[in-house]
């Protein structure tokens, strides 16, 4: 027959026993735990009775263990600091690590060529990047923070704006070459890589051309825009991509952009997080630097602007 298994006495008493013995006084125990000295004397008696037998003397300023609780707290020290070590190993690989899940695009033309800088400023902290297109439920999963495109309300999160979804034509410069681009709709005459985007009418309305029907195109849709501006350098028809995810090959002359028009969505992305952890050091740390690193971009971007607006 089993041995039955005794019950273990309430562990709220036994923290305040291994306090109050590692201590030998009651009032720091206290001051530790965060409670009153009366609430840990209660906690004691209660442990007392159940034990059967006093644990602590009690003299006027100060306590003293009893044979009995000689012989309990250093199996009780044991076992919680082996639950403290326990406790700091995982806090310790949990703020260690940071999981991100972000967009395609965002990762492979913007996030991913600058993590180097956050490694080098944070190299305790290793960062494990997921793609996806799909929403991530940030509170029912391991990830720390996420990468989102939207307006910025999504309930229990909090959203920082990094960049505004702005959107324009491009194409590579073979295509155009013997070509003369004068209207918006001369774009028209071209091929044009995923026709069924709502933001091509949205470009073309804010261009004055709001009649715009793209429904008989062949729908070669790519789904992400990391590969529109790779078939638009292709020469395979005019893309429509945010400027802030291409900045190279624009300036290098891969991409062209025949128009000034920036039209944009009323989106934007974000960077996510739950309001529960905004504390902790790593989602700290890494909001910081991706909102410096935007702001960096953006300054950039202006000067550049104002470099060739005085040319």
């Amino acid at each position: 027959m089993p041995k039955p298994v005794s019950r273990l006495p309430p562990m709220s008493a036994v923290r305040v026993f291994e306090a109050a013995a590692r201590h030998q006084s009651f009032t720091r125990a206290a001051e530790e735990l965060g409670m009153t000295q009366a609430a840990v004397s209660y906690q004691i008696r209660m442990l007392e009775d159940r034990v059967g037998a006093p644990l602590f003397v009690r003299m006027p300023r100060q306590v003293t263990l009893t044979t009995k609780g000689q012989q309990l707290a250093p199996a009780v020290t044991e076992a919680f600091d082996a639950l403290r070590a326990a406790f700091a190993g995982v806090e310790e690989m949990v703020q260690s690590v940071l999981t991100v899940t972000t967009l395609s695009t965002f990762a492979s033309n913007w996030l991913i060529p600058r993590l180097g800088r956050f490694q080098h400023l944070f190299p305790h902290i290793a960062v494990q990047i997921s793609v996806s297109e799909q929403v991530v439920e940030l509170g029912q999963s391991e990830f720390d923070l996420a990468i989102r495109s939207g307006q910025g309300t999504w309930p229990g999160l909090e959203a920082h704006l990094l960049v505004p979804n702005r959107f324009t034509p491009v194409c590579s410069p073979d295509l155009i070459r013997d070509a003369e681009l004068t209207e918006p709709t001369d774009i028209l005459k071209f091929p044009i890589i995923s026709p069924s985007d709502p933001w091509w009418k949205e470009w073309f309305s804010a261009a004055g051309v709001p009649e715009v029907d793209l429904s008989r195109r062949p729908d070669n849709s790519l789904g992400v825009q990391q590969f529109e501006g790779m078939a638009a350098m292709a020469g395979q028809g005019f893309a429509l991509i945010n400027p802030f995810f291409f900045p190279d090959d624009l300036a290098a002359g891969r991409l062209v952009q025949p128009f000034d028009l920036l039209a944009e969505s009323g989106r934007g992305y974000w960077v996510v997080y739950p309001k529960g952890r905004r504390r902790s050091p790593k989602i700290e740390a890494f909001r910081d630097w991706i909102l410096s690193e935007v702001a960096g971009d953006a300054e950039k971007d202006f000067l550049t602007r104002g470099i060739k607006a005085r040319a």
